[in-house]
């Protein structure tokens, strides 16, 4: 049973960080020849309308904001230089009783493009509820208020919804650490995007990337209020209703990463809570009949979120096989990757492929524990909805 136990463990972990996005890259290379002949087919149809002209779809960006005077003003400067027509696109700022002069510099810009909706503290998704149903826009783009978007990337998200099929696109968040080139986070989100791209090439994006997102304000559905990942569960209730999620890597938006680990950490086992808690929101995509969306999800998803139980099991099941060599090797592997995690934490490695190691796998095991943790605080209930911004340098 040990074995049985072990092996279970190893290959389920195996599947959600290597088998399943090798099977989205097996994917995509079978279905690039008649995804070309479809665009093919897609361009004609287009080109044979009156005007040659694609109708530009009227757009609101709604940020929620909480306390973000020290970014506020840059967010309203760069949301109105993007490239978009005038006319077509407001920036919506929705206030969760913000107390440091938040809403004072939002109603000093003279832009009529722009509009505060203030109210008192209640958290995100509150605002989110009361905001893109007052919307303006048919397509609603979601950003945060420290997220930096660059010109095109409006119009490159929008371009998708030419398709009626798709409900969702996802923008390309490029995380920068202002203190270093190299940190933990930045191999893992670059291979969190490359999954997002490959499964937007199926219709089937798993949640979005908070800093960037647009939808069509028709398919939003008011979300509970205590909904703590609005940005996991808006675009998965897209896809549960059949609409396709789709991720665009060329519009993009910048984020700076925080130096407090602590309030990190904090972070991630906030969404992990999220997570769990999401699970109930969206029930038709946990079952089989959601086609390539359920496989998606339960691959990209909830096997990650059983990955610390599966980790505990591939450990405590190798402790049971030490009469055999083979596994004598494996809990070695296992001992080995968990030092070096600790040698991660200490710091006292301080250059080289060995540090680089040390820090991938102190992320990794971090990240775990969040999940952990937000476990523990989605049992007891204990998780608030309403978020603290995280400090920038």
């Amino acid at each position: 049973m040990a074995e049985v136990f072990f092996w279970c463990a190893v290959l389920l972990l195996a599947h959600t960080y290597f088998l399943y996005p090798l099977s989205l890259f097996l994917l995509e290379g079978a279905a690039q020849v008649l995804r070309n002949a479809r665009d093919v087919r897609r361009a004609e149809t287009v080109n044979q309308g009156a005007s040659g002209r694609r109708a530009v779809p009227s757009v609101s960006l709604v940020v929620a904001a909480y306390n973000e005077a020290s970014c506020i003003q840059q967010k309203l400067e760069n949301s109105l230089a993007l490239a978009y027509p005038a006319e077509k696109f407001e920036l919506l700022i929705g206030s969760d009783g913000s107390s440091d002069g938040t809403d004072d510099i939002v109603r000093a810009c003279a832009d009529a493009r722009v509009r505060l909706s203030p109210a008192p503290r209640a958290g995100k998704t509150t605002v989110l509820n009361r905001c893109i149903p007052m919307a303006q826009g048919d397509i609603v783009v979601l950003s945060d208020a420290n997220t930096m978007i660059e010109p095109e990337a409006i119009e490159r998200l929008v371009r998708h919804f030419e398709d009626p099929e798709v409900g969702a696109v996802c923008g390309k968040l490029r995380l920068y650490n202002p203190t270093k080139q190299d940190y933990e986070e930045s191999a893992y989100w670059s291979y969190e995007s490359l999954i997002k791209m490959y499964e937007g090439r199926r219709g089937a994006v798993v949640g979005a990337n908070g800093g960037l997102y647009a939808i069509r304000r028709s398919l939003f559905t008011q979300l509970p209020p205590s909904t703590i990942v609005d940005d996991f569960v808006i675009p998965l209730r897209i896809l549960e209703q059949g609409y396709k999620v789709v991720y665009e890597e060329h519009a993009v938006a910048h984020e700076e990463t925080t130096e407090d680990y602590g309030k990190e950490f904090g972070r991630r086992a906030r969404i992990a809570a999220g997570n769990f808690q999401s699970l109930r929101m969206v029930p038709g995509l946990l079952l089989p009949t959601a086609g390539f969306p359920a496989f998606a999800f339960w691959s990209h998803k909830l096997l990650r979120w059983c990955a610390p139980a599966l980790m505990g099991l591939a450990l405590v099941a190798n402790l049971f096989l030490l009469d055999r060599l083979f596994y004598q090797f494996t809990l070695f592997g296992q001992a080995l990757f968990y030092a070096l995690a600790y040698l991660g934490k200490t710091g006292v490695l301080k250059r080289g492929t060995a540090k680089k190691a040390a820090s991938v796998a102190y992320y990794f095991v971090t990240m775990n524990l969040a999940i952990v943790v937000g476990f523990w605080r989605f049992l007891r209930n204990s998780q608030r909805a309403a978020w603290d911004r995280t400090a920038r340098a």
